[in-house]
């Protein structure tokens, strides 16, 4: 290899944007060695490997910068690894501040790249190798979905692209379509400084959906007009993405007829809370306005003038207890099944591996919870490589982001929404609004069983941003 002005290199990407194909290109060259997801929370470059260079995934979880070091110091080789939006945070800040890692930004259109991450799911068929063993299957195009998933992918390219931009930094940017081109491939490894050239591309790895976006889609007509509605400029590639976001403006709910806007704290009571509103309306609770883009959001609220708009505050204890045994504790849907898998193997989370059967017992529950929250004081403090995942981050963190759009204009209370929603509604002109329903308890305990003194405790350590934004007390006063 030639000298180069970089130490080793990240390769910015996203789960069906064509990183294994960047990857297996960049490692044909004699001087680049390209670690794979290396900082990935659940793994350690690939999924059935145990290290990197030496460093397991507990030496990496201990100390990030080690694993990054070792890159660096690999002998005879530029090092790097792709990195994706949800993988470690800690590591991102040393890389972009770095001007010696070089930085490639691998794009693809948002679509192309959602239908193809449902297929994948569909069919369990991550990569295709040979096509006689390709898996078909169609995608279910979901609106709300998609726009979460555009939402998460723009957010995390105006974030490398405005740190570049302050640091005086810039990146080489791959888009899907050049990954078909030796000559792009060429030109990236001379920017890397390296010397050798490619005859051709690897071909190893086979395009696993080469059919038209319409063709792989099983609801076509629902997936066009959801797009319509949609400013398309948010579905160009970087660099050229809208302006900066932070409301989580696809999880609104608002009324099909009362001109109310319900701003969703994640963790909260969400169903018992549309299921109300679908009730003012006269429409199940999926019949509501939800996945709105900006420009949508501000449609509905130049066509409601007066609407009024809300969230509901919940108790951290119940909040994080709630969360633990619906996407921890359990199996089943709805599941954070690689967290749940990651805090099992990494964090020692005494969590029964098919799901809480007859013989789990209200011990083991608590102690369970109580591992739980310890993982939460560390990850809320960027101290793990597991997502702040917006159910148990702060709920003030979360009416921050609110705010950038306009907050909304009432806080209510779980525990005060029986009497302060149909208030509300009253004052809309729905005079006779029906009951708010009671959230029910966890299973297969319920927070009451195992609540004490140092269990609140641990959850005030673990939320002290928001007992004091709110003035939460004590769950339950014994």
């Amino acid at each position: 290899m030639t000298s180069s002005s970089f130490d080793y290199f990240v390769v910015f990407a996203e789960m069906r944007t064509g990183s294994n194909f960047l990857e297996t290109n960049l490692n044909a060259f004699d001087g680049l060695a390209c670690h794979g997801e290396a900082f990935n929370p659940h793994f350690i470059g690939y999924p059935n490997s145990s290290d990197v260079l030496g460093v397991t995934q507990a030496m990496r979880e201990a100390d990030p910068a080690r694993l990054i070091a070792e890159i660096k110091a690999q002998p005879g080789v530029l090092g790097g690894f792709r990195y994706f939006h949800d993988h470690d945070p800690r590591v991102l800040e040393q890389m972009l501040e770095d001007p010696r890692c070089a930085k490639i930004v691998l794009t693809r259109n948002p679509l192309d790249s959602y239908v193809s991450w449902k297929i994948a799911k569909e069919t369990g068929q991550w990569k295709l190798t040979n096509v006689k063993r390709r898996k078909e299957a169609r995608a279910q195009f979901d609106a709300a979905e998609f726009a979460a998933h555009v939402e998460a992918l723009q957010d995390f390219q105006v974030t490398l692209l405005n740190r570049l931009q302050s640091l005086g930094q810039t990146a080489f940017y791959v888009a899907y379509e050049d990954l078909q081109s030796v000559a792009v491939m060429n030109g990236l490894a001379r920017w890397l400084g390296i010397a050798q050239q490619l005859e051709a591309l690897d071909e190893s790895l086979k395009r696993q959906n080469p059919a038209p976006v319409l063709a792989k889609v099983a609801n076509p007509d629902a997936m066009q007009e959801a797009l319509a509605g949609m400013d398309r400029f948010n579905l160009t590639r970087t660099p050229n993405f809208e302006p900066r976001r932070g409301p989580a403006v696809p999880g609104y709910v608002a009324g099909v007829a009362t001109p109310l806007l319900y701003l969703p704290l994640k963790g909260g009571p969400e169903a018992e809370v549309t299921a109300w509103m679908g009730g003012l309306d006269h429409v199940a609770p999926e019949g509501l306005i939800r996945g709105m883009n900006q420009k949508q959001l501000r449609q509905w609220k130049r066509g409601n003038k007066g609407f009024r708009s809300f969230t509901v505050l919940r108790h951290p204890a119940a909040r994080a207890h709630a969360v633990f045994c619906r996407r921890i504790l359990q199996t089943g849907e709805g599941c954070y099944r690689p967290i749940r898998n990651s805090l099992r193997r990494q964090f020692g989370l005494a969590l029964p591996e098919q799901g809480p059967d007859p013989g789990y017992s209200l011990a083991q529950h608590r102690a369970a919870f109580a591992g739980f929250l310890d993982f939460l004081r560390a990850n809320l403090a960027g101290q793990t490589s597991i997502r702040v995942d917006a159910e148990w981050a702060s709920q003030s963190q979360a009416l921050a982001g609110f705010a950038e759009l306009g907050p909304p204009d009432l806080l209510i209370r779980e525990e005060e929404m029986a009497e302060d929603l149909p208030s509300l509604a009253r004052k809309l002109g729905r005079m006779e609004p029906g009951p708010v329903p009671a959230a029910m308890p966890e299973a297969p305990f319920s927070l009451d069983a195992v609540y004490d003194a140092e269990l609140e405790a641990q959850i005030a350590s673990v939320y002290q941003r928001d007992y004091l934004a709110f003035g939460f007390g004590p769950w339950r006063q014994d």
